[in-house]
């Protein structure tokens, strides 16, 4: 045996100019894309305590937002529509209304910077619901459950609303069976068939969607989401999902959340080629705050270890909180 190794590691990480030339992984502000809250209202910028930094906004504010995204590199964004409790009904109808939140946003940033700023709706009803689930409930054999198939077509209408406001991709997230080919086609018919569709294919029911609620302001007022959303203890099923959807026309699929999933990314990305995106949740976002703010972790090091590692698992987007403060950090 030689009295010591001849190749050393080392050597390729003194430097740390050569170390930032051999990065494999490197996260960009093109790799990013910010979710916007947005309510009704003017001059709003209202915090959301569970999220610190995070904020829901009226359509005036969120504009200037987004221009200060844009600014800084970031020119994708994710929207989620608020309404008030009084608008929400058993079936959801403020989600496709011509005034909905999420249109009137879409129709004020399409004006404003037209196809420089790449806009996706958020498409569910649950933020719509009285009750706050993701389609209609009705009562079967004595039992409360989400009606799946009633739910399609409200879903699509929405989507169609959405891209017809200026949406440029729409992104179903309420894991309805059949939900993509519903929308497919609905777009289709009318005269929307160049508009991808952004599925959250494979979307599980976790406890780190908390702070989005809040954010969201749709809870469920019975029972969960676990009949819909699928179950972190049965992997298996990510590939159904991710081939069904693909099998209804879905041009990129989502996983969600994304780093306590990043086995089902890397699973995915080795058995298709198609654009995937992982969505770094809220809890996550929290998680990594609530550490900073008390000074156990280097936020900026956690920050871009677990983006990476998203990346790394084979996301080519990430949706994630911290696309402005990235977006700081790099510039």
């Amino acid at each position: 045996m030689s009295p010591f190794p001849q190749r050393r590691m080392r050597r390729l990480r003194t430097n740390p100019t050569l170390r930032d030339m051999l990065a494999e992984v490197q996260v960009t502000c093109d790799d990013l894309i910010a979710p916007i809250f947005v309510r009704g209202g003017e001059g709003l910028t209202k915090p959301i305590a569970s999220m610190p930094g995070q904020n829901q906004y009226s359509v005036d504010t969120a504009v200037e937002y987004a221009a200060r995204l844009l600014s800084k590199g970031i020119r994708a964004v994710l929207l989620f529509g608020i309404v008030d409790e009084a608008a929400k009904d058993d079936l959801g109808s403020a989600a496709w209304a011509d005034d909905a939140p999420v249109q009137t946003l879409t129709r004020a940033l399409d004006e404003r910077f037209g196809d420089e700023l790449l806009i996706i709706a958020d498409t569910c009803l649950c933020e719509y619901t009285s009750h706050g689930h993701c389609g209609p409930v009705r009562t079967l054999h004595g039992q409360t459950e989400i009606d799946n198939d009633a739910a399609l077509d409200l879903i699509a209408q929405t989507a169609v609303n959405q891209v017809k406001h200026g949406a440029d991709i729409v992104a179903p997230s309420s894991m309805m069976d059949g939900q993509v080919g519903a929308i497919r086609e609905a777009l289709d018919a009318a005269g929307y068939e160049k508009t991808p569709i952004m599925s959250y294919s494979v979307k599980f029911a976790s406890s780190l969607y908390g702070p989005f609620r809040d954010a969201a302001e749709s809870p469920p007022k019975f029972g969960d989401r676990r009949t819909y959303q699928m179950d972190y203890r049965t992997p298996s099923q990510s590939s159904a999902e991710a081939a069904l959807d693909l099998d209804e026309s879905a041009d990129i699929l989502m996983v969600k959340p994304a780093g306590a999933y990043l086995d089902i990314l890397a699973q995915l990305r080795d058995t298709t080629d198609a654009p995937l995106a992982a969505y770094q949740v809220s809890g996550e976002y929290a998680q990594l705050k609530a550490a900073a703010q008390n000074g156990w972790i280097d936020e900026r090091g956690a920050v871009f270890e677990t983006l990476s590692a998203i990346k790394r698992a084979g996301a080519q987007l990430i949706i994630t909180y911290y696309a402005e403060q990235v977006a700081d950090w790099l510039g």
